[in-house]
């Protein structure tokens, strides 16, 4: 019986292109430092089968969201969620996403982003899956969508949370968890300045690879193991032990994604 306390990636993926060259050398990288569950966000109908493709490698290991990213809702975006749809229909996934809303590139689609991020909590909600929530310059817009829909079977995963804590509590109010990653390890990240208000039974792990690599690998590709890295900062924040964070944020991550 191995009692190292499992870790859980929430949000991670892992079939970029930018893992073609290394990827399952840095998927058991990830197992070797005890993450063995890596939850998969989805990004448009492109990458529906190279997510197909990691699962059936990894069975044990990869579980695989479905969505429409807010920064790939473009003119085509009704087909891109037909896809989504039909999708949905064909088989078991653990959450839709990544959904939301995101102006830091462009705001020229934004009634588009509202309309697809709406649809796909009312397929969430049809499926009775959590969401997962991609936001960037977008909190308003955002609790705006939230607060139309919120209800009991509105719960998810507020990825790569990086507002204040007053934006933490208006979230978890909504029934959903805080992703927290590589950010809470910058200098100029802030949320590390709050964290320690907000119960751990809030919080998730991710590392949103190949992106946001934590202190001390900034500006490099990020990879599933160094969510140790994250881990080894909220010990600090929360003056608990590595295995208490793990354990902590691997039973939040069963409370969302049902497994």
């Amino acid at each position: 019986m191995n009692s190292t306390p499992i870790i859980t990636d929430t949000h991670t993926h892992l079939y970029s292109e930018e893992f073609d060259q290394d990827r399952d050398e840095m998927i058991q990288r990830a197992i070797d430092a005890g993450i063995t569950r890596f939850f998969i966000p989805a990004i448009d109908a492109a990458a529906t089968q190279s997510m197909y493709d990691l699962e059936k490698n990894y069975p044990e290991n990869i579980f695989l969201m479905m969505g429409l990213h807010p920064t790939y809702v473009k003119d085509n975006y009704l087909e891109e969620l037909a896809h989504v749809e039909t999708e949905l229909s064909k088989r078991k996934f653990y959450a839709v996403g990544e959904i939301g809303i995101d102006l830091y590139w462009d705001k020229t689609h934004l009634k588009e982003q509202q309309i697809a991020f709406k649809r796909q909590i009312q397929l969430a909600k049809q499926y009775k899956l959590p969401i997962v929530i991609h936001c960037r310059e977008a909190f308003d817009e955002i609790f705006d969508v939230l607060e139309e829909e919120k209800s009991d079977d509105l719960f998810g995963i507020f990825h790569c949370f990086s507002g204040t804590l007053e934006q933490a509590e208006r979230a978890i109010s909504y029934n959903m968890k805080l992703g927290i990653g590589g950010v809470v390890t910058f200098k100029n990240g802030k949320i590390d300045q709050f964290l320690s208000q907000i119960d751990l039974k809030h919080i998730v792990l991710e590392t949103d690879s190949p992106y946001l690599a934590p202190i001390p690998y900034r500006g490099k590709r990020n990879e599933s193991s160094y969510l140790v890295n994250v881990i080894a900062k909220l010990s600090d924040i929360y003056e608990v032990s590595a295995e208490e964070i793990a354990v902590i944020t691997t039973q939040n991550s069963k409370d969302v994604f049902g497994i």
